[in-house]
């Protein structure tokens, strides 16, 4: 089975900070736009910045791993080596992480590499790696 693409539309409150963080600190190609929206290829994955000036971040964690985790928040699951290369663009760009580049669940099904940083209008982002991909969604009973 080839994996398609998936399409998400969220809420930013200003479209040029909006451009400058995923085109430029992200590095994610810009598509369509108008003066409400913009489309960007998210690693392969469409994504739209919406305008809405309104637009407040959620704040609600839920504790996973010793991390409270923000929800909502969405990304990418990326080799270990775009993960990694991804940790170092955002950290020379200065951008704070929620939850800085770690290995989550070590040593457990599901060992995962992960790291938290929210864009300019607050959306929290999440972008994982794992050594094997059969283990994305691995459960406990994977290790009996």
């Amino acid at each position: 089975m080839t994996l398609r693409p998936f399409h998400l539309a969220f809420p930013v409150h200003d479209l040029t900070a909006a451009r400058a963080f995923y085109g430029g600190t992200l590095g994610c190609p810009e598509g369509r736009s108008s003066e409400r929206w913009i489309d960007f290829d998210l690693f392969g994955h469409q994504i739209v910045a919406h305008l809405d000036p309104a637009a407040r971040a959620v704040r609600v964690a839920n504790a996973v791993d010793g991390h409270d985790v923000p929800v909502p928040h969405f990304g990418v699951v990326l080799t270990m080596t775009d993960w990694r290369a991804l940790a170092d663009r955002v950290a020379a760009a200065g951008v704070p992480f929620g939850i800085a580049p770690h290995i989550r669940f070590a040593g457990q099904p599901g060992e995962q590499a992960t790291m938290f940083f929210s864009d300019p209008s607050g959306n929290a982002l999440e972008f994982k790696a794992f050594a094997d991909d059969a283990m994305l969604f691995a459960t406990t009973k994977d290790s009996v």
